[in-house]
């Protein structure tokens, strides 16, 4: 919505009802979602948190590899294409803008980035298989 500068968006489709609004000045945006007859409006909770991408998480001692996570709820697609080739195979060489994967979403086709230079040591999920938001999708050892 930042992006592409919308501050509201709603839509209404038979009993059901989605509202994301984005605050201007630094409030907490609000996400609601709601089933009720057309033409009826129900108050937007304002306590909701937003969905913030998660791409990997700070290693530890213990585990020096990081977790590239899926940022939506989606289908995760390997390849561009059926017909070609994955973006990315365990020992690929990544940086931070280095497309890893996509995750359809809505009919949209979202390219996700590693978001960290190292190397994928893990395919964590299925080609064509749904995925949660911060779900990991593939372990990457930095460099």
């Amino acid at each position: 919505m930042k992006k592409n500068a919308v501050s509201e968006f709603e839509m209404e489709k038979q009993d059901f009802k989605i509202r994301l609004k984005r605050a201007i000045s630094g409030g907490v945006p609000t996400t609601s979602y709601e089933e009720a007859p057309p033409g009826t409006y129900l108050p937007v909770p304002t306590n909701i948190q937003p969905a913030v991408p998660v791409p990997s998480q700070l290693p530890t001692a213990a585990n020096s590899e990081l977790e590239i996570k899926s940022p939506m709820i989606g289908t995760f697609y390997r390849a561009p294409s059926p017909e070609s080739g994955p973006y990315v195979e365990v020992g690929t060489e990544v940086n931070p803008e280095t497309v890893v994967c996509i995750i359809e979403a809505m009919k949209v086709m979202n390219e996700i980035k590693a978001e960290a230079k190292g190397t994928i040591t893990q395919v964590m999920v299925e080609n064509a298989k749904p995925v949660e938001f911060g779900q990991p999708l593939f372990k990457l050892r930095p460099s």
